[in-house]
């Protein structure tokens, strides 16, 4: 008999992220998951970057945006309807969350614009060390020196993608490290979101304040008549990221953690992949060196937490 898919928007228990123990065949299923919400993501960047070639940066975020809170609404539906309310007690870190996700998408996608998406797409993958390390710092989580090593190797990674001191390192280099700074500001806040905010509330907010903002945005850089391939893109766009989402949620909800969060480094692959094919962009030895050492460095440390767990 199958195992039926979890929603990937209902509400859980606080005491874990699944309500009952792991069936033969989930972890496969939020492997694939995550290669799906990766792939949809890096999709995204990739429409991203070619539609504002010809279009204004927040132009662009406001159309994607308008076509992701349609698709949340859609999904909102299918679950009993959106959820707009958010408990007091809530409302701080939701705000903290927002301020971290308005940042790094604005930091993201001008450094997008500016920078080749496979070197991008690999400063992007030191996210979990710095996530790891900010945790340990702020929450008082404890690193052993194994863990320690790996944060470091993964950091000394994107120095070598970067290169400071080169040619190759300028200021939207810097605009991709804030990115990451900010993204894991929102990672961390999340963990204090309560269990009665259901993800796809979450989403929406975070959809509508970004849209907000790209608009209010784009009244001061100006707009250009969009043409109907500009348009149909930034609705793909739209709906690659509304995929990346939703697959994301689920993966982590069916699968075991230090199984599926591997998985996230395909972003990667598919960034080179995309920024081949899309924009003729090759990354050079440096960054295939960097890129190893942050996503060896990651996978280790994740197979070192699971191994402590076990412990």
């Amino acid at each position: 008999m199958r195992t039926p898919l979890i929603s990937p928007f209902r509400r859980v228990s606080p005491a874990s992220i699944r309500t009952q123990p792991h069936q033969p065949g989930d972890n496969l299923r939020g492997a694939l998951l995550m290669c799906f919400s990766m792939v949809g993501f890096t999709c995204n960047d990739t429409v991203m970057k070619f539609v504002t070639q010809d279009m204004p940066l927040y132009q662009a975020m406001t159309l994607r945006g308008l076509a992701v809170m349609v698709g949340i609404m859609i999904l909102a539906q299918r679950e009993g309807g959106l959820r707009l309310q958010v408990p007091r007690t809530d409302r701080v870190a939701m705000a903290f969350r927002i301020v971290g996700e308005l940042g790094s998408t604005v930091l993201f996608l001008n450094a997008l614009q500016n920078m080749a998406i496979g070197d991008l797409s690999a400063v992007m993958q030191s996210l979990p060390l710095v996530v790891m390390l900010s945790a340990a710092l702020l929450f008082g989580e404890k690193l052993g020196w194994r863990r320690m090593s790996a944060v470091a190797i993964g950091l000394i990674g994107v120095v070598i993608i970067l290169r400071p001191g080169t040619g190759t390192f300028g200021i939207w280099s810097l605009v991709a490290l804030a990115a990451v700074a900010l993204v894991a500001m929102r990672d961390l806040v999340t963990r204090t979101v309560g269990r009665g905010v259901s993800s796809i509330t979450i989403a929406f907010y975070t959809a509508m304040t970004v849209t907000l903002m790209g608009f209010l945005a784009s009244l001061w850089q100006g707009w250009v008549m969009p043409g109907i391939s500009q348009i149909l893109l930034l609705m793909l766009g739209g709906a690659f990221l509304t995929l990346g989402y939703m697959t994301a949620v689920a993966a982590m909800r069916i699968g075991e953690i230090s199984y599926v969060a591997p998985f996230r480094y395909v972003s990667l692959i598919v960034a080179i992949a995309a920024g081949l094919l899309v924009f003729h962009e090759w990354p050079d030895i440096w960054t295939w060196t960097g890129a190893a050492l942050v996503v060896g460095a990651g996978i280790y440390s994740i197979w070192r937490e699971a191994q402590l767990k076990g412990e």
